[in-house]
């Protein structure tokens, strides 16, 4: 278990090295107030310019309906850096038979293309809790929309992705108390498609 947690800081820190959030993170899974964790990501992004890459992300849940979260990336190709910072507001909560609907708004600084871009959007979020095989899991699907503004040449262009994926404990003796998500999303207006996978680690 040491070794796994010193994995998960080591990558963590090499996504550090250099300074466009990729992915919803853990905004669809049910965290208590004040809880903490630190999440290590793979990206892939198959659209123009695309690459693999990594990026850590810390996401804590500061009272009952808002989560903050913040991190680094680095990738392969022409979206080679970036770092965020977002902030996710429940609106209803996920009881019953009632999905839980978000609010997640994100700011991104990013080296694309040579071009250092400056991104805000924001994203509702609908997730739905379910049992699959006796563990819970947590489907949700969001709509990105924003805007970019091209720091060489002071213009904004607007931006659409369309989002969908899922998180929860992984269903393994020992690594339970781990959350992974994993995720695909489409570019519908100016934006990227791609596919990315999560691992969170607990800190309280």
């Amino acid at each position: 278990m040491n070794r796994f947690k010193s994995l998960i800081s080591l990558a963590a820190l090499l996504v550090s090295g250099t300074a466009y959030s990729y992915g919803t993170g853990t905004s669809s899974y049910p965290l208590m107030p004040e809880k903490r964790l630190v999440s290590t990501e793979f990206t892939g992004i198959t659209s123009t310019g695309g690459g693999v890459g990594l990026q850590g992300r810390y996401t804590h849940k500061i009272n009952e309906k808002t989560i903050v979260d913040g991190g680094l990336g680095i990738g392969a190709g022409e979206r080679d850096s970036r770092f965020f910072l977002g902030a996710d507001y429940e609106l209803i909560p996920d009881y019953m038979k009632q999905p839980k609907v978000s609010l997640k708004l994100n700011f991104e600084n990013a080296k694309e293309f040579d071009v250092r871009r400056n991104v805000l959007t924001l994203a509702p979020v609908v997730s739905k809790g379910f049992s699959f095989w006796g563990t819970e899991a947590y489907p949700f699907v969001s709509l990105p929309i924003g805007l970019s503004l091209n720091g060489e040449s002071k213009t904004y262009e607007s931006l659409v992705n369309l989002s969908t994926g899922i998180a929860g404990n992984i269903p393994v003796e020992g690594y339970r108390h781990l959350v992974a998500t994993a995720e695909a999303t489409i570019g519908v207006k100016d934006s990227y498609t791609g596919v990315f996978f999560g691992v969170s680690y607990p800190l309280n």
